[in-house]
């Protein structure tokens, strides 16, 4: 078996010592040195989009169809795994809708040009109700009416301004903005059609190997989400570009303190946990899209960012979540059919301990985790690598935080001050419910922080001379 990939050098500071008092990831280190990310474009915008210096935005039907887009993802209870591809595939029709208009950026997938005239809201609300029918085909009736109110909002006002542009009346741009939207939905969701998400794959369960990955308990399910592996970068040049390279061993003294710090931090009964801590562990297994969408949703409101520089920021992120989850899965699929690699679960490796080979691990057959362990191999961490890219995308474009409150069903919210502390807990909160080891959580955090920056600097380019 072969695989092409780069090796990410991470520096792997796992303690044994740390067990005592609670493994963590701290929030100080998860901030990226070298993130460089585009100024701010701080231009208000007119009623029909146009950008005029000196005024206010008052509202933003990018982040009003982003609010939409979070509300249906919970409204569905959409699996975290297929979250992903769903908002790059949303929020790439909004931005190539809107950049269609605008020609600041280069496009995603749609590289064609508006009409003359059309409008950049008309076609944002036209665009990401498209894309939602034909993703969430059961929320038509909820869609309906959410769009129906957004053109009527976007009507009244061009009504009580009787604003005109070179002679075109408002309600004109109105309907070619619409029309604009809705092709450029059409022809993303058509490209995203045949990505190979969907694709009939043979079910995978791994191996018998010792340290390798097999179904683990309650359902002993097959991998899941198992087409993440194979589906179509929407920025990245392919899904091992940012291979993380190959876990621990099982002899190395990195296996060995992961595994006990798993074993005290994440058992459902008798843990070192605080109380705080096995609550988070909950609340940070809900939904990395609809928490992260939150955050930049809240932070871009609070921090009166423009229509356009929502738009980026929303492509940006979820293109970039994507991508990171594609090669996150591609990791898992790969390292995971490999007999020699270490990707079985905590579950697993710690009843089994006595057959790794390792001195400095003993086995617990009564052992469980406090969450129910995901169907799919360990390594790499699909929470951990998902964090990383959407909070280096944060970090880079607001450098003055706000806080913002979290979700996860049937919950309390969490309200957090920071970026790097959401971060953090949702790090660590895979190594308190005892489904991932410390390293892999390092490790999947750095990709996709690399990701992020990669698809930050190399997508949706600022042209220069652009609008």
């Amino acid at each position: 078996m072969t695989k092409a990939f780069g090796h990410v050098p991470v520096a792997l500071i796992v303690s044994a010592g740390l067990v005592a008092v609670g493994w963590t990831v701290s929030a100080d280190w998860v901030r990226s040195p070298t993130a460089i990310y585009y100024q701010q474009d701080a231009q208000p915008v007119t009623d029909d989009g146009t950008a005029r210096s000196g005024r206010q935005e008052r509202v933003s039907e990018v982040l009003d169809w982003n609010q939409i887009f979070i509300d249906t993802l919970i409204a569905t209870s959409t699996a975290n795994s297929s979250s992903q591809r769903l908002g790059a595939i949303v929020h790439t029709a909004i931005f190539d809708a809107y950049n269609g208009i605008d020609q600041r950026y280069t496009p995603i997938f749609v590289h064609s040009q508006a009409p003359d005239g059309a409008s950049r809201r008309a076609a944002v609300i036209s665009a990401a109700y498209t894309a939602l029918v034909g993703l969430f085909p059961s929320r038509q009736p909820a869609l309906d009416a959410s769009y129906a109110a957004s053109l009527a909002a976007l009507s009244d006002e061009c009504a009580r301004r009787g604003h005109t542009r070179g002679r075109r009346p408002c309600a004109a741009r109105i309907e070619r903005g619409v029309t604009w939207g809705a092709e450029v939905a059409q022809a993303v969701l058509a490209w995203r059609a045949t990505d190979g998400f969907g694709g009939p794959y043979p079910p995978f369960i791994g191996g018998a190997a010792v340290g390798q990955w097999r179904p683990t308990p309650p359902a002993f399910g097959a991998m899941s989400a198992q087409g993440l592996a194979f589906t179509t970068m929407f920025a990245l040049v392919n899904n091992t570009q940012f291979d993380p390279g190959p876990p621990r061993t099982l002899a190395s003294a990195t296996y060995s303190d992961d595994f006990n710090a798993v074993k005290a931090l994440g058992r459902k009964t008798g843990s070192t946990r605080t109380d705080d801590q096995s609550a988070l562990a909950f609340f940070w297994e809900g939904n990395a899209s609809v928490h992260w969408n939150q955050a930049a949703n809240q932070l871009a409101r609070a921090n009166r960012l423009s229509m356009a520089d929502s738009n980026r920021l929303l492509a940006v992120l979820n293109v970039a979540m994507a991508d990171t989850a594609f090669t996150t899965w591609s990791g898992k699929r790969f390292y995971g059919a490999a007999a020699n690699q270490v990707t079985w679960r905590p579950v697993t490796s710690i009843p089994l301990a006595d057959s790794d080979g390792n001195p400095a691990t003993s086995a617990d057959p009564e052992w469980l985790p406090l969450v129910n362990t995901p169907s799919h191999p360990e390594y790499p961490a699909g929470h951990p690598s998902l964090n990383g890219a959407a909070a280096t995308i944060l970090l880079g474009y607001f450098r003055r935080q706000h806080p913002f409150t979290l979700t996860t069903a049937t919950l309390p919210n969490r309200t957090y001050a920071s970026v790097e502390q959401a971060r953090s807990d949702g790090n660590n909160a895979r190594v308190w419910g005892g489904m991932h080891y410390p390293s892999t959580v390092v490790i999947s955090d750095a990709m996709g922080e690399r990701i992020a920056d990669y698809v930050n600097r190399h997508a949706m380019k600022r042209i220069r001379g652009g609008r």
